[in-house]
């Protein structure tokens, strides 16, 4: 997994495992990339930039190895001396993380080909906006930056480890991680999530959820010409006109005051339902969606309503980062392994291309076989990447990407179960006290422990 040089010898070329995957990460372009950061290295070092990037890489595949393992399981020579931990921790602050934020932007694309595949509705190409958390390690320098999530019983209640927001713009058919925002848990989701949507491109269909939704992300994703549909939890909508589909068209307003005078208001169209199935979450419960789709006879009531629930697709893809690609162990007790600030948004970076580079393999190979990329199975797909990218092979770097093609092509899983679930916790609180300010930075003990042993009587 590395290039030239190494402690007392050689150390492999850290892309070696990596380069099978040069039709998605083009060594030129990484080269570029660090030239673009001005990473160019100006003296002879064992762990250059270039062999760090590509380590970083590989941590966001194999994340359930700590970073020295990660070099001994994709070098190809076992007998090499691999550099220390603290090497290999020096080598990544000095990478930073803007390498890894420029690579992203180059290396992420749209891979949505048309309807058939879900990433399509009538020419809109289904993108969605929504957030997500990751625990960090309990480092000060973590909390500072990042913040823990407060809340509980009592007001000084907060949580067991630092959190780092995540707001990311999803290709909805395809999983694709387009853009990543991160924020600290102070920050607000509808802040970040309207800087995000500078990403949009004409012809985008923005589905949101009530949380992020609100006038101002409706007017700004009409001007990045999209589209957009979100569940909204506004009541003051008077109707101006009712379409013979049952919805109705609206405005909304930046405030109380616009409203009451009627400035600037913006129309839309508003979608009143309930669900009829006793045996489904939330029966009969009011529900309302709001949309720029004004046409009531080319965009039914009930198709948008059905389309919405494509806005899960994004929840699906924080599940496989957090469930399937890096999911928290007995050694490894939170999501992230970074104890600085730019360690965190370096890894959160390699995670998302990672994650692209799976998903990529899964609609390459999805077509192969004629079917939908959602019948592949993630889980399956990155368990294979991660057997075969270490393995020694003598073949061409593009014979041997066509196997894995071939091979995740048979991890074909079935359809989803027609199923809705309730939003409740599967573990309840525990019977431990929670952990307070006062409990963190204790001194350290003044005796041994077998000097405070006191005897009563």
């Amino acid at each position: 997994m590395m290039t030239q040089g190494s402690v007392g010898g050689q150390l492999v070329g850290a892309q070696e495992s990596l380069l099978r995957l040069t039709q998605i990460i083009k060594p030129e372009l990484v080269a570029q990339v660090l030239s673009a950061c001005k990473k160019n290295q100006t003296r002879r070092a064992n762990l250059d930039f270039e062999t760090t990037l590509w380590i970083v890489l590989a941590m966001g595949i194999f994340t359930d190895l700590p970073i020295r393992d990660v070099c001994r399981f994709t070098c190809t020579k076992p007998s090499m001396r691999l550099p220390g931990r603290s090497a290999l921790c020096r080598a990544r602050k000095r990478l930073g993380a803007e390498p890894l934020r420029q690579l992203h932007a180059e290396v992420v694309q749209r891979l949505g080909k048309s309807e058939s595949d879900g990433s399509f509705y009538k020419n809109h190409r289904l993108v969605g906006i929504d957030g997500c958390l990751f625990n960090t390690p309990d480092t000060p320098a973590n909390e500072r930056a990042f913040g823990r999530p407060r809340g509980g019983h009592t007001k000084d209640s907060q949580g067991a480890y630092p959190q780092v927001g995540k707001m990311s713009l999803v290709e909805l058919g395809t999983h694709i991680e387009l853009a990543i925002h991160l924020r600290a848990n102070w920050q607000g989701e509808q802040t970040v999530a309207y800087r995000m949507t500078k990403h949009l491109q004409p012809g985008d269909m923005l589905l949101m959820d009530a949380g992020i939704f609100c006038y101002r992300m409706a007017k700004q994703t009409k001007t990045q010409n999209a589209e957009f549909l979100a569940r909204s939890q506004m009541r003051t909508l008077e109707p101006i006109r009712k379409l013979a589909d049952g919805s109705y068209l609206a405005k909304i307003y930046s405030h109380n005051n616009h409203r009451r005078l009627d400035k600037n208001g913006m129309v839309v169209r508003v979608i009143n339902y309930r669900l009829n199935d006793p045996s489904g979450t939330g029966y009969q419960e009011p529900r309302r969606l709001i949309t720029s789709l004004l046409d009531a006879t080319e965009h039914p009531a009930s198709e948008l309503v059905a389309l919405y629930h494509e806005r899960w697709e994004q929840e699906l893809m924080f599940d496989e980062q957090k469930t399937h690609q890096d999911p928290r162990r007995p050694h490894k007790p939170t999501h992230l392994r970074s104890q600085s600030p730019a360690g965190v948004v370096q890894e959160l970076y390699a995670l998302s291309i990672a994650h692209f580079l799976v998903r990529k393999v899964m609609v390459e190979a999805a077509r192969t076989v004629s079917t939908d990329v959602d019948r592949v199975s993630f889980s399956g797909a990155i368990r294979i990447i991660r057997c075969r990218l270490p393995e020694l092979t003598h073949t061409p770097p593009s014979t041997w990407y066509n196997q894995l093609i071939a091979e995740v092509a048979r991890e074909i899983i079935e359809l989803r179960r027609n199923r809705t679930n309730p939003r409740v916790l599967r573990q309840s609180r525990s019977k431990w006290k929670s952990k307070k300010k006062h409990h963190y930075h204790l001194p350290k003990p003044t005796q041994t422990f077998k000097q405070s042993i006191v005897i009563t009587t």
